[in-house]
């Protein structure tokens, strides 16, 4: 089949990956210019072009895929079907209409559920057991177009938002091959969304990965695994961000949130249960096991993280 492939970050690579391994013919990858990255924030390609580059694909880097360049650009390769994963622009009707089978999109959840940019972190931060990825046709909505197939897997108890998004980049690679075999066979029959059971995955932000003691200790472990790697989670000891990358919840709780209820292991209490800390950054330094930051730093019973917000 002729597409054209859109899409940005490493969870679209396996599936444009697997589009050539089974022999599509992909006419372009289309995805985000090169940005800053980095301490010295120098320009560094995307995930997908550096993936297209080593599979000898056309690479295009529009700044807007709406304006009229881009337009004309894709009308030109004539596809007969786009894939959009996780592309991160909004794509217009005029690019909609022109793929004769539609813009086929890979998402990572169970549509209508998570709606989104972030729908792995939130499945995780609102501790789901259970997620998926569905295919689906992009229309002028967020994430509302019809489903065409589904793929579901539990979501395992330590896993985090890394781990369960190489997990789902697998699955939805798969699931976009059976979608295209499909609807070239015409044996598939798209679902409308039924909007009553939507839920959102907005856009995560920096304040999200502060940790609150006063919450759970299930709801900050959930927080601790679902923002990976960005965010993620932090509270603040003597003064400095300290990162927690991995916890787990521990029997226990003090009267104060935040207060060190033992330091071998070091675990700390919550508004509900404790939380034991497995792996810890301080600002500037390096992730260490938390036993060993424990240590290193002579902490005592009387440390307090964080200060909850008022």
């Amino acid at each position: 089949m002729r597409l054209v492939f859109l899409g940005t970050p490493a969870f679209a690579v396996q599936t444009l990956e697997r589009l050539v391994e089974a022999g599509h013919t992909v006419l372009a990858a289309v995805t985000q210019p090169d940005r800053p990255r980095g301490r010295g924030q120098h320009a560094a390609a995307p995930p997908v072009k550096e993936a297209a580059l080593r599979l000898n694909l056309p690479v295009y880097q529009p700044e807007r895929v709406r304006h009229p360049e881009a337009v004309d650009y894709l009308r030109a390769l004539a596809p007969e079907a786009m894939v959009v994963v996780g592309y991160g622009q909004i794509i217009p009707q005029t690019v909609i209409d022109m793929a004769p089978l539609g813009i086929i999109n890979v998402h990572a959840s169970l549509l209508p559920k998570y709606r989104g940019a972030g729908p792995i972190q939130w499945a995780i931060l609102n501790g789901e057991t259970r997620t998926g990825v569905t295919t689906m046709r992009i229309d002028a909505g967020l994430d509302t177009g019809d489903m065409l197939l589904k793929a579901e897997t539990e979501i395992g108890p330590e896993e985090n938002a890394v781990e369960l998004g190489r997990r789902l980049a697998a699955m939805g690679a798969d699931l976009l091959l059976q979608t295209l075999e499909g609807l070239r066979k015409r044996t598939i029959t798209p679902q409308p969304q039924n909007p009553s059971e939507a839920t959102h995955a907005p856009l995560l932000k920096k304040e999200d990965g502060i940790l609150d003691w006063r919450q759970p200790a299930a709801a900050l472990h959930n927080r601790v695994r679902g923002l990976q790697p960005w965010p993620g989670a932090s509270t603040t000891f003597r003064g400095q961000t300290l990162h927690v990358w991995r916890a787990r919840p521990h029997a226990g709780q003090s009267p104060a949130p935040g207060r060190f209820l033992s330091l071998k292991p070091p675990v700390v209490s919550c508004g509900a249960g404790s939380l034991e800390l497995l792996e810890v950054q301080l600002e500037g330094r390096k992730r260490i096991a938390a036993a060993d930051f424990a240590n290193g730093q002579r902490l005592t019973d009387n440390e307090v993280l964080g200060a909850s917000p008022s």
